[in-house]
């Protein structure tokens, strides 16, 4: 495959030999440093361009008219591939539960870099094996598998992710309740101890919290905000708490006996997980144990019998 071996070679050569001309580009004096123009213009403003409407000093410069362009098609490229693919609002509930900015097509950037990334890394090792004349034909895969796993990883680490974050805030709700529930017992109203708790405590939840007291503030109700944190989140356990809170304020009843009640429950609930969890990791336990120990032991009991048997011992 002498054809494919020069292919591989002058792609290598010919990236590595782009990537050294855009660095010496890029560290020349006339690019990175600011043009003369550039330097006097905020002076004369006022006299060349008191509007400030004018574009040309920025655009006189290469480098920031070359790295404005690549930003533009980056950006262009997002969107495009956000198009594409789809899935935005299940993409937006994911990096709403991995505690991100919900920013969708910064997500399908940082996915497309990944693929990028993966495309590259599969044809440099083709390249290499080119080079070493180790060259096969399924080998020639191994770029677009590279890019597959690469858009595939970046997706399943944002859902590995979320579900680690979930599982945090599952885990800290009884005790953010059972704080709720103090707070209210010592005499404060449901926004002051919502408040002290998202002040006070640290992990997830009281993070959560922290955005309910800043939607409080800039407008929104109490109610309101507990029910669009639910809805981001979407933990069972804290989507009922927060109905059963909206329902107490709603119907006037004591809240400090219902978040009590509420983090019993939780408790309860978190408890069964860990069991069932407990479970699980017991039935793989076995695993190592059934297929590993058992026939390595059974091995060790058997062998010698069988040597002795063939060489007539016995």
């Amino acid at each position: 495959m002498s054809w494919a071996t020069d292919a591989a070679l002058s792609l290598l050569l010919g990236g590595c030999l782009g990537l050294g001309i855009w660095a010496l580009l890029m560290l020349a004096p006339r690019w990175s440093a600011p043009s003369l123009a550039r330097r006097i213009a905020p002076y004369l403003r006022d006299i060349t361009d008191p509007a400030g409407t004018t574009a040309w000093a920025a655009v006189a410069d290469p480098g920031a008219a070359i790295a404005g362009g690549a930003r533009a098609l980056w950006a262009a490229a997002q969107r495009r591939l956000t198009a594409l693919l789809g899935g935005a609002d299940g993409i937006a509930r994911r990096l709403a539960q991995a505690g991100r900015p919900v920013d969708v097509a910064a997500f399908r950037g940082r996915q497309l870099a990944a693929t990028l990334i993966g495309l590259v890394a599969g044809g440099l090792v083709v390249a290499v094996l080119a080079v070493g004349g180790t060259l096969s034909g399924p080998t020639l895969v191994l770029p677009v598998a590279g890019a597959a796993a690469g858009a595939v990883g970046a997706d399943l680490a944002l859902t590995g992710r979320a579900h680690a974050r979930m599982a945090r805030i599952g885990e800290e709700l009884p005790t953010v309740l059972e704080f709720l529930a103090l707070c209210l017992a010592a005499g404060e109203g449901i926004y002051d101890s919502v408040g002290r708790v998202a002040r006070l405590g640290s992990g997830e939840l009281t993070a959560e919290l922290r955005a309910v007291v800043l939607d409080v503030r800039t407008g929104s109700t109490l109610p309101d905000a507990l029910l669009a944190m639910a809805r981001r989140l979407q933990v069972p356990a804290l989507s009922r708490s927060v109905e059963h809170i909206v329902a107490a304020l709603d119907r006037g009843s004591p809240l400090a006996q219902a978040l009590q009640a509420q983090a019993a429950d939780a408790r309860e609930e978190a408890k069964r997980a860990l069991i069932e969890q407990a479970g699980r990791k017991e039935i793989l336990m076995l695993l190592p144990l059934v297929f590993g120990l058992l026939p390595l032991s059974v091995l060790f009991a058997v062998f010698p019998g069988i040597v002795m048997l063939r060489l007539g011992i016995g």
